[in-house]
């Protein structure tokens, strides 16, 4: 892997857990695993790791900051010196000083990871790619669930996913797995 590549975090946040607790059907239940291999795969290589949040200004929303649902889950902690930023709406580009901390720290390649795929992480790829970004989503380190269907009923979550990810990998950027990422990731020498 490339040093212009950093793993982007995308709303790895309690309220995810709160909801797969509820009972709300997901696809990818070892998400939140694949996560943690992965971000520790990165700052053990010397990778960037960067953190987009949201926070939701509706005071309803359970994806506030000032909320625990807010706080992110324990495989997506932020380590010192990694950037964190909060957004209020879907991409983690839109309104925050992402773009421009990327660019400043020369990286060129995100591996994107987090939730929920079809939404955040859908608009945050997009935007990624649409900036000149080379993108790669990894699969298998998203939180998907099940959602409404435009013409009543639900979409299951393998569905939602699986739909995501097809239009992602055919205009955006690459969709890989958790282990093709760690496959290409620089060796880092035991002490």
């Amino acid at each position: 892997m490339h040093h212009a590549t950093a793993l982007l975090i995308v709303d790895m946040q309690q309220e995810m857990a709160n909801v797969a607790a509820s009972g709300r059907p997901q696809a990818n239940p070892d998400a939140q695993e694949k996560a943690a291999e992965l971000a520790a795969a990165f700052r053990a290589a010397g990778l960037p790791v960067v953190h987009v949040m949201h926070d939701d200004p509706r005071p309803e929303s359970r994806f506030r900051r000032d909320l625990p649902s807010g706080r992110p889950l324990p495989c997506a902690v932020p380590q010192e010196g990694e950037a964190v930023f909060w957004k209020t709406g879907s991409s983690g580009f839109y309104g925050t000083g992402l773009e421009r901390h990327l660019r400043d720290a020369g990286i060129s390649r995100l591996v994107i990871i987090g939730g929920v795929a079809a939404f955040c992480v859908n608009s945050t790829a997009r935007s990624a790619a649409s900036l000149g970004f080379e993108i790669q989503v990894v699969e298998d380190a998203l939180i998907a669930f099940d959602m409404p269907a435009r013409k009543g009923g639900m979409l299951d979550a393998e569905t939602v996913l699986e739909v995501t990810l097809s239009a992602l990998h055919a205009g955006f950027g690459r969709v890989v797995e958790s282990k093709d990422v760690l496959a290409g990731l620089p060796a880092v020498a035991s002490a």
